[in-house]
């Protein structure tokens, strides 16, 4: 029997991958479509950092309380930051009612260098690079050093945040010197790191040492 031979019509092209783009102010980046939610989001699955969209704006979860009142029906209390413009306000939704689920995805870029009153963050895989300004990096720079992984969040193809590791690792560039004895005795003293923090630290803590810093709470954690 004679071989079989697929006919190839020489017009046929396969088709591409989907690619959107949206235009950022200060980076164009690719939005790449996500995969759609199998089950709907309710007011009963909001929980502290949960991403939700209220009248088209993206908002993370601060706080929340289900209340149950004697008479009346259930709802939930929350505290909303807004990620646009980092406000706050308080919104109750009733329970069980349906909410929009903010699309938002981290991925991990390398904070490089501060250019003027922006912040440069690279992909190391591509070497593209995004930028924010001070403002929307607001107290977090007192942390931020270079060469750090963060985390980018992206909404709708915009960097709309960025995340911190954790714990950071920094050098003490100014305290008050040490006494032989204060391991023992406990006590603290305050120690200005490379990134121009203040850290409550131990007093036997030294100028050049290295220490742990948790960035939720600016608090000293251990000796690196």
């Amino acid at each position: 029997m004679a071989g079989f031979s697929a006919f190839k019509c020489p017009c046929f092209r396969p088709p591409s991958s989907p690619s959107v783009s949206f235009n950022h102010p200060l980076k164009r980046i690719s939005y790449r479509p996500r995969l759609p939610r199998i089950y709907a989001f309710s007011s009963n699955d909001i929980k502290v950092g949960s991403n939700i969209e209220v009248d088209g704006t993206p908002w993370r979860v601060i706080e929340f309380l289900h209340v149950k009142p004697g008479k009346g029906a259930a709802y939930v209390r929350t505290t909303l930051r807004n990620y646009l413009t980092g406000n706050q306000v308080e919104k109750t939704f009733r329970a069980g009612s349906k909410i929009e689920e903010a699309d938002i995805f981290k991925e991990t870029k390398q904070y490089t260098y501060k250019d003027g009153s922006q912040y440069v963050f690279m992909d190391l895989s591509s070497f593209e690079e995004f930028r924010l300004n001070e403002k929307d990096v607001g107290d977090k720079s007192k942390w931020l050093k270079e060469g750090m992984d963060c985390n980018l969040l992206f909404w709708k193809g915009k960097v709309i945040d960025f995340e911190l590791p954790i714990t950071v690792k920094l050098t003490v560039v100014e305290v008050d010197p040490g006494v032989k004895g204060d391991t023992a005795q406990g006590g603290s003293k305050p120690a200005t790191v490379d990134t121009g923090a203040v850290v409550t630290v131990p007093l036997f803590i030294e100028r050049g040492q290295e220490i742990m810093v948790d960035t939720r709470t600016g608090q000293y954690m251990s000796r690196a």
